[in-house]
C-alpha cells in the first residue's frame, strides 16, 4: 500500500491551516509530530474524508478499510465498555469483548459500569480496542495515548 499526499491545502475562512503539504507513506507505522495548531488533526480529518481539501489530492486510500481513534473517546456513555465494542458491528460477542477488555486491564467490577463512570484511561483503552476490533487496513490515531494510565 502506498498513500500519497500531493500539494494539499486546507483553509478555514481566511486562515490557511495546511499549505502545499506533500509526502508518500508506504507500508508500516508512521508518526506525525508537530506543535499544537500546526494542522495535524486537520490532516487526519482530510485523510479520513471528513473534510475536503481546498487544493491538492490524496491517493491510495480508495477501497481500504480505514478506522480512527479521535482525540475524544466516542463511546455511548450509557453502555458498558464491552457493549460499546459489540456496538461497532464487527462480529464481537459480549463475551469476546469482555475478554479483550480484561486483557487491557479491566476488572469484572469495571466491566459492569456504564462508560460514563469509567476513568479517562479506561475510556481511552476501550476506544482503541473498538477500532482495533474492526481489523482495518489503515488505522489513524489522533493523540492515542492522551489520558492513558
Amino acid at each position: 500500500m502506498e498513500l500519497k499526499v500531493e500539494n494539499l491545502t486546507k483553509r478555514y475562512g481566511g486562515k490557511t491551516v495546511l499549505d502545499g503539504v506533500s509526502f508518500t507513506l508506504r507500508q508500516g507505522v508512521t508518526c506525525l509530530m508537530a506543535p499544537s495548531g500546526a494542522g495535524k488533526t486537520t490532516l487526519l480529518r482530510l485523510l479520513l474524508g471528513l473534510e475536503r481539501p481546498d487544493g491538492g489530492q490524496i491517493t491510495g486510500l480508495a477501497g481500504r478499510r480505514i478506522s480512527a481513534v479521535f482525540q475524544e473517546d466516542r463511546l455511548c456513555p450509557q453502555l458498558t465498555a464491552a457493549a460499546n465494542l459489540v456496538l461497532t458491528g464487527h462480529g464481537l460477542t459480549q463475551r469476546e469483548a469482555e475478554r479483550e477488555l480484561r486483557a487491557l486491564g479491566f476488572a469484572d467490577a469495571e466491566l459492569a459500569l456504564p462508560a460514563a463512570r469509567l476513568s479517562g484511561g479506561q475510556k481511552r483503552r476501550c476506544a482503541i480496542a473498538g477500532v482495533i476490533a474492526m481489523e482495518p487496513d489503515v488505522l489513524i490515531l489522533d493523540e492515542p495515548t492522551a489520558g492513558l494510565d
